[in-house]
């Protein structure tokens, strides 16, 4: 296993490891069960998503390309130019 991404907060591992896991990828949220712990303190490198050693080359490139993503042009509301609406 290894560690390939640290998500800022839970919901982006969550999404991040959905996102991966579509694609045939089984990643493992470590530090998941401790964010209950920590309260309202901002504790860094805390979470991690970790994929077998054969699979990890290829999640950071999905990873990278999903951080690249920009929003498709026309997808905003005319009211609120630069939102998504989802």
């Amino acid at each position: 296993m290894q560690r390939i991404y640290e998500p800022e907060n839970l919901m982006e591992g969550e999404l991040l490891q959905s996102m991966l896991a579509s694609e045939g990828i089984e990643a493992h949220l470590v530090g998941r069960d401790l964010l209950g712990g920590t309260g309202e303190l901002p504790i860094f490198g805390l979470l991690g998503l970790s994929v077998d050693n054969d699979q990890a080359e290829y999640a950071r490139e999905l990873i990278s390309a999903y951080n690249a993503a920009l929003p498709l042009s026309g997808d905003e509301p005319e009211s609120f130019p630069g939102t998504l609406v989802c």
